[in-house]
Order: structure tokens, then C-alpha cells, then sequence
């Protein structure tokens, strides 16, 4: 099976030298994604959105996603999240794990990182 990487012609892609997403033995692995927004909340619908769109050019979506890593600055932000992730995953959830962390500018408040299988 062919590597098929996948771009979403983010800014820190040509910068750092990766790619959104790569599909390779089946699985989708998804780079970390921040979302533009004036908070929290609206960084994780929009970091959601481009990942939806990675998945969706590899041929899955968040019902394959089987682990999610959340990462943050402010782990007290996280919370306001989970109606949005709780929707986004439904009755399919991933296994996750969420970091407080730095993130590459201080403007971003969450970044994401999933790793799908691939539908048959």
C-alpha cells in the first residue's frame, strides 16, 4: 500500500516541513491541528473542521477516529470543550488523553491530534 500524505495548506506546514495528515497501512494519523478563533471554543470547532476535512480526503471520518490526544496551555479551558467533542465523537468515541502543554504560539489555546482506521 501506497503513502498518501495529505495537505491542508496550513501556514506552519511549509514552515516546520509536515503534512495534515498521513494514510499509510490502513490507518489515517492526523498532525496536531489548531482552529483560528477568538477562544477556546471556537479554536476547537474550527481545529475540528480542518480535521474533518483531513479525514474526509483519506476516506474516514470521526466515527473511525480510535485516539484523540488534546493538547492545551490551560487545562482549565479544556472543559468548556467537551459538549463540542462529545458531539463531534458520539456514540463512537476514541480513546484520548489530554496534555497540558505549550503550544507553538501563545494565541492558541487547544491543538489536536487524532488517528483513525480506515473503513474497509
Amino acid at each position: 500500500m501506497a503513502v498518501k500524505r495529505i495537505s491542508s495548506g496550513g501556514e506552519f506546514e511549509a514552515k516546520v516541513g509536515y503534512c495534515r495528515a498521513v494514510v499509510a497501512g490502513g490507518w489515517v494519523h492526523v498532525a496536531g491541528t489548531v482552529g483560528q478563533g477568538e477562544d477556546v471554543v471556537a479554536q476547537c470547532r474550527s481545529a475540528l473542521d480542518i480535521i474533518g476535512k483531513a479525514l474526509a480526503e483519506a476516506g474516514a471520518g470521526f466515527d473511525d477516529v480510535v485516539r484523540v490526544t488534546y493538547m492545551l496551555p490551560d487545562r482549565n479551558e479544556f472543559e468548556p470543550c467537551w459538549p463540542i467533542l462529545a458531539e463531534t465523537f458520539g456514540t463512537n468515541p476514541p480513546a484520548a488523553t489530554m496534555i497540558e502543554c505549550g503550544l507553538i504560539d501563545p494565541k492558541y489555546r487547544i491543538e489536536i491530534e487524532v488517528t483513525a482506521f480506515l473503513p474497509e
